[in-house]
């Protein structure tokens, strides 16, 4: 049986607010652990029916990268409820969001 291993390493300041996220994948083609600012992590609990979210960014992620990486999310989850499941309504609701989401974000940016 093959395993795989992905792990994050979160450095919190005093306040515990997060000031550094790495991560490393015994998958991922290139080694060493490499940095990021925000992440977002998914889990079904099958006993328990429900989802738990683990949602960390740094201190010093910009708020349009925010929006930016959360319209990402959103189009990554309207791929995979399409994979997984085959539903193309709620794959395509999931994009139309999406398609509003980037008007408004640069609608934001024109303004400021």
């Amino acid at each position: 049986m093959k395993e795989s291993e992905i792990n994050f390493k979160v450095t919190l300041d005093e306040n515990n607010v997060p000031e550094q996220i790495t991560w490393d994948a015994t998958e991922k083609p290139e080694g060493g652990a490499n940095t990021t600012k925000s992440l977002s992590i998914s889990l079904w609990d099958h006993l328990q029916k429900n989802t738990m979210r683990m949602d960390l960014w740094t201190k010093d992620m910009p708020v349009d990268e925010m929006k930016r990486f959360y319209i990402d999310c959103i189009g990554g989850l309207a791929q995979s409820i399409l994979t997984a499941t085959g539903d193309e309504f709620m794959s395509n609701e999931l994009n139309q969001i999406c398609e509003k989401f980037v008007k408004h974000v640069e609608t934001e940016f024109k303004q400021s």
